[in-house]
């Protein structure tokens, strides 16, 4: 009797399972390129408004109105040298941080373990402008009523994928937004721009390269692998079209969010030929040291 109810469970549950899959699980969705590049374009304005909250030092606090009327804040630093024009480093955290992390080593009690602001320290050596913004969803623009916690739910558990995929397009899109303003003002008109981000904001920072083309140089640090379920914020999709700007790809060897053999397909589909990889021990979390060898690509 009991080895009968044990495989009725079983079935049950197995049952359970593929309908589950069948019903909610995510599946691949591939998208052709150029309804993906479509998919991040907009109107741009001559007319941003972009508010200054907040000026100390050489930090400067801001806000700014993006292409669909969304608030975006973020913080812009610049170097202890003046210029008369200054390269720009755009920085992008990574999911579930925020923009202090490339200024701050730990920010509410929690260490900056990305080491993004040691990153931000070596650029404003070098003489960069450091400017860095909140992801949709998150710091100052988190919503209440969409958690990340429940975005995420939602995207693995029951295969809704919209506010995810928004998430990461839109904030891409915030980026270009900003540098609509930026390079409107003389001090940046000229300016070399280069995108760095870790994790997601190394994902954010690959499709904004392939994207844009006032974007010179890009720096993804172990962005995540992703395939065609989320066609549209898969870095895979659009890394092509780099064709001829400094790419660095930082990797780690057991990354949960990325295997081996993914980083490599990741890294061939790049075309450019000034393409660099970087591979270290470890997971997700990179040794803290591995800024150093970023520092001869700023």
């Amino acid at each position: 009797m009991l080895k009968k109810c044990f495989l009725s469970l079983t079935a049950i549950t197995l049952i359970g399972a593929a309908l589950w899959y069948a019903l909610f699980a995510l599946k691949p969705a591939p998208m052709a390129q150029q309804d993906i590049v479509r998919a991040y374009q907009y109107e741009p304005s001559a007319d941003i408004q972009f508010e200054v909250l907040k000026q100390e030092n050489n930090l400067l606090e801001f806000r700014f109105t993006s292409f669909d009327g969304a608030e975006v804040f973020g913080q812009l630093g610049y170097p202890q040298q003046v210029q008369d024009s200054y390269p720009l480093l755009l920085g992008v955290h990574a999911m579930g941080r925020s923009y202090p992390r490339w200024w701050l080593d730990s920010l509410n009690g929690n260490p900056t373990v990305t080491q993004v602001h040691r990153i931000g320290e070596v650029a404003s050596q070098k003489g960069y402008v450091v400017v860095a913004l909140d992801a949709r969803f998150h710091g100052k623009r988190k919503d209440p009523q969409k958690s990340l916690k429940s975005i995420m739910l939602d995207l693995y558990l029951w295969g809704e994928k919209n506010l995810y995929e928004d998430m990461v397009r839109k904030t891409a899109m915030d980026y270009r937004v900003l540098l609509d303003y930026l390079k409107q003002q003389p001090q940046f008109a000229n300016s070399s721009v280069t995108v760095a981000g870790y994790s997601m904001g190394g994902q954010i920072s690959l499709l904004l390269g392939a994207l844009d083309n006032r974007v010179d140089n890009i720096i993804a640090i172990v962005p995540p692998y992703l395939d065609d379920k989320v066609a549209m914020v898969a870095p895979k999709n659009l890394v092509n079209l780099i064709e001829d700007k400094p790419v660095l790809l930082v990797t780690a060897d057991d990354d949960e969010n990325a295997s081996i053999a993914d980083n490599d397909s990741l890294f061939s589909a790049i075309t450019s030929p000034q393409k660099q990889r970087l591979q270290f021990p470890g997971g997700h979390i990179l040794p803290p040291d591995y800024v150093q060898s970023l520092e001869a690509f700023l």
